[in-house]
Formats: structure tokens, sequence, C-alpha cells
């Protein structure tokens, strides 16, 4: 249990804008033993993103790194797996995404002279809410620096979705299997109480405050403290709507009447929230022809 302290953490009694399966395996994941012996936290420069692996040859030098690669004047962000604050690294890793190695690229590509447009390249189910708005903000304030485009590869789903939502109008790339969309937020509390009492075991916890200790996995969860944390996400989710009705030129209220729903392929562009249905190589070979 010690061992999955941390992302226990990261994961439980805390808001995620995440497809709601991804997180439901990685609660079996925990569910099933919370003392699962190894987590490889693999060295970002083993890693690799499959849309033309143009990391190979790259230099060991970690600070080297922009987070990106330059393919015929485009930086080329790759966005993979569950999306998460901090991972101090700034390409994906172990099955992460950090916001914080996103910014440092995205911003470093802004003004990277080499780089005549920005090009996000997507395959994400969403992750924790922490860090993402203000990087959502930050893609949309630097809209007219330079083109700025999203291609999925192959999904872009609620966190992962807030962050492509906020390229350029018209370029928000989409397989035909492809998806978008869950555009709300969830939180999950497991309770250990019977599991500990079935082991023997009788916390006590002891507080200042009569809702510390509320959400503990220790004890139940109460119903004020239920009551405490919907209201949280409903203000999440609001920030969520408005920011992407904001950011793809939608009415509140059709973004907050899709219910979180996800959407394949060509249902993503009638929804509005995808630009075109185009294999990932012809989404990035046409933005390379529109630059000339």
């Amino acid at each position: 249990m010690q061992r999955f302290g941390h992302l226990a953490q990261r994961l439980l009694n805390a808001p995620l804008a995440i497809h709601p399966r991804k997180a439901e395996v990685i609660v079996a994941a925990l569910a099933d033993r919370l003392n699962i012996a190894v987590v490889h936290m693999a060295d970002p420069a083993e890693e690799d993103y499959d849309f033309t692996s143009p990391r190979r040859g790259r230099p060991a030098d970690r600070n080297a790194d922009p987070g990106y690669d330059v393919l015929g004047g485009v930086a080329l962000i790759p966005v993979a797996g569950t999306l998460v604050q901090k991972t101090g690294a700034v390409r994906p890793w172990s099955g992460m995404t950090g916001y914080d190695g996103l910014r440092q690229a995205f911003l470093t590509a802004v003004v990277d002279p080499a780089a005549k447009a920005i090009v996000f390249d997507v395959d994400s189910p969403g992750g924790e809410v922490a860090g993402c708005f203000d990087l959502v903000d930050a893609i949309h304030q630097a809209r007219g620096e330079k083109p700025i485009a999203a291609v999925l590869n192959e999904v872009a789903f609620s966190a992962a979705y807030a962050l492509v939502s906020a390229v350029d109008p018209g370029r928000i790339y989409v397989p035909r299997t492809g998806g978008v969309g869950s555009i709300g937020v969830i939180a999950m509390h497991v309770d250990w109480s019977e599991a500990i009492a079935q082991a023997g075991i009788k916390p006590t916890l002891i507080t200042f405050g009569e809702k510390k200790a509320d959400g503990r996995p220790e004890i139940p969860l109460s119903a004020g403290a239920l009551k405490d944390l919907q209201v949280d996400i409903d203000a999440l989710g609001e920030l969520f709507v408005e920011t992407v009705a904001r950011n793809r030129d939608l009415s509140v209220k059709a973004v907050r009447d899709m219910q979180a729903a996800t959407y394949l392929g060509a249902a993503g562009v009638r929804a509005g929230l995808a630009d075109a249905v185009m294999a990932p190589s012809d989404a990035f070979r046409a933005l390379l022809a529109e630059l000339g």
C-alpha cells in the first residue's frame, strides 16, 4: 500500500478530466492489489512516439531536448497517455505526459524561428484537472503568433480535448476511428473501511476541523462530504464547458448538453468538436502544403 500511496493520492478523491473507461482500468489495477510489486519509471530518453519516430538519433542530453521535433518547418509536440500536472520531462514517458513539459515545449516552439507552425500529435484519454486549464489558456492566447493545429492519433478525450480545443479554429483533425469529447469531470472515492475492519485494523482519525477527514478512504463517504465534492465537480465541469465553448465558438448550452459524450470520427465534426476527418499522415501533409 505504501508503494502506491502517491499514485492513489493523485487518482482518488481528486477531480479528474479523464475518459471513464480509462479511469475504470486504473482503479481496477489499484484495487487488485494495493501493493503491486513494480511501477516502471522509464528514462524519458528511452521513450518514443509513433507519428514518425523522429526521436531516433537525438542526443541523450535531456536539457538539449525542447520537447518537440521540427519536421518540414512544423514543431511536432507529442501528447500521449494520461495527462498529469508534473512529470519533470518534456516528452511523454511511462504512459504519461506532463502539463509542465507541454507548457515548456509549446512556449519554446512559439518563439523558435525554425518552427513556422505548431502541431500537437495527440493520443490521450485525458487526466488531471490540476494544471490543465492554465495551459489551455496559454495555447488559446498564443493564437495568431503562428499556425497551431492538433492531429489526433487516435483520440483526444476530456482534458486532452480541452488542450486540443484551444488550437486555431479549423485545425483539429481526427481519423475515422478516432474520437473527441468527454467534456466532463469525474472523481473517485474508494471506501477501504470494510477491508480494513476485516483485516482487524481500526483506524482513529484525530482532526482539527470537522471536515478535515472528509473523503479519507479509511471511512465511508458522508452525505456532507459527497455534497461538497459534488459542488467542486460542478464548478470544474462548468469551467470545462465554458472553456470549450469559448475555444470552439459554440454556445455554452450546446457543450453542456453533450453531457460528456464522446464522438467517433465524423460525428465529432458534426458536433463542432473537430474540423476534418483525416488520417494523421494526410493531415500533416495537408498542413505542410498549406504552409507552402
